[in-house]
C-alpha cells in the first residue's frame, strides 16, 4: 500500500535502529543498497535517499511517506503533511539548530549588525536568503558543499550551519549570533496520500509504532510487592505517567504495585523503595509506550 522513503547519511543508522525497535525492521542486500523492504502488509516499497531530497519527492507524490528534517522541509519549501516530530537525531534526542556564526573575536552580536554585502556560506541558501531578507540584510549568499565552518574568515565573513551540540562551531573558533531554525526529525506524508482514508490509517498506525518506541526509550517498568502499612510511603516515592497501578494481593497479604520510571532514576529509587518496605522488586525493559 505505502511507498516509504528513509534518510541516508547522518540520520541513517539512528533511523534504521528506530524501525528495528518498532518491529519494522528494514532489510536490504547491503549497506549501500538504496532499495529496501519492510515485512509489513502496509508497506510495499522502501527507498533510502538523502534527506535533502525527501521533502520534494514526498510532495511530488513519488512516495506516500518519508522521514526528513524540518530544516530540509523549510529549505525546499515543500508542501507536505507533517504527522509529527520524531525526537531523535544522529547523536541525541535533542533538536538540531540552523545557526548564524561569525569568528569569536567579531564585533557582530546579531544578524542585524551585519553590513550590506556580507559574504555568507551555507548549505541552506533559500532558508538563509529568506532569513536575511526578513532582517533587511543585503547578503552575498554562497552555496557550501560541506566543511562550511572552515571557510571563515578567509573565504566568507559568516556561516549558516547546522549544529546539534555546538561543539564543531566552537572548535572552529566561531560564535553563534542568531538561530534561524530549530529542527526535529519529522514523519511527513504526501497530501494526496494523506487524504486517502486507507493510506492515512496505515500511516497513522506506523506513526504509533515509531512514537511508542521513542516514548519507551530511557524508561523501565518497576514492579514490587508492598505491605499494606507501607503502601502510602512507597507510593509517595514513585513517579508515574498518571498514577501507579495498585492491586491487592491474593489473601490480603499486601499490594502489587507497578509504574514506569526513567532509567536514570532507578539507581536511587530501588534502594529507597526497599528501605520503605517494598519487596520482590522487578525492573523490566520497555519496548513501546502507546498512550
Amino acid at each position: 500500500m505505502l511507498k516509504i522513503v528513509l534518510p541516508k547519511g547522518s540520520l541513517e543508522k539512528a533511523t534504521l535502529e528506530l524501525f528495528e525497535s518498532a518491529d519494522l525492521a528494514v532489510r536490504r542486500s547491503s549497506s549501500v543498497d538504496y532499495r529496501a523492504s519492510i515485512s509489513d502488509p502496509r508497506i510495499d516499497e522502501v527507498r533510502i535517499l538523502r534527506p535533502q531530497e525527501i521533502p520534494t519527492y514526498v510532495a511530488d507524490g513519488l512516495f506516500d511517506m518519508g522521514i526528513t528534517g524540518r530544516d530540509w522541509i523549510e529549505e525546499t519549501g515543500s508542501s507536505v503533511e507533517s504527522l509529527g516530530e520524531l525526537h531523535y537525531s544522529k547523536a541525541t534526542a535533542r533538536p538540531v539548530n540552523i545557526v548564524v556564526a561569525v569568528p569569536e573575536d567579531s564585533e557582530y552580536q546579531s544578524v542585524a549588525d551585519l553590513p550590506a554585502g556580507v559574504r555568507v556560506s551555507t548549505e541552506y541558501p533559500e532558508l538563509t536568503r529568506r532569513f536575511f531578507a526578513e532582517h533587511s540584510v543585503d547578503a552575498d549568499i554562497r552555496l557550501s558543499y560541506g566543511a562550511t565552518e572552515a571557510k571563515v574568515p578567509d573565504i566568507v565573513d559568516v556561516v549558516v550551519d547546522l549544529t546539534e551540540t555546538g561543539r564543531a562551531i566552537r572548535a572552529a573558533g566561531l560564535k553563534i549570533i542568531d538561530t534561524i531554525l530549530t529542527s526535529y526529525t519529522e514523519l511527513v506524508a504526501n497530501p494526496v496520500s494523506w487524504a486517502d482514508p486507507d493510506r492515512r490509517h496505515a500511516m497513522e498506525q506506523i506513526h504509533t509504532l515509531l512514537q511508542g518506541t521513542l516514548e519507551a526509550r530511557g524508561k523501565v517498568l518497576v514492579k514490587m510487592n508492598v505491605p499494606a502499612d507501607a503502601l502510602d510511603e512507597v507510593i509517595g516515592l514513585m513517579p508515574a505517567m498518571k498514577a501507579p497501578t495498585v492491586n491487592e494481593l491474593f489473601g490480603g497479604g499486601g499490594y502489587a504495585v507497578e509504574t514506569v520510571v526513567a532509567k536514570s532514576e532507578i539507581n536511587v529509587l530501588i534502594p529507597e523503595l526497599r528501605d520503605k518496605g517494598a519487596t520482590d522488586i522487578l525492573e523490566l525493559p520497555l519496548a513501546k509506550i502507546v498512550h
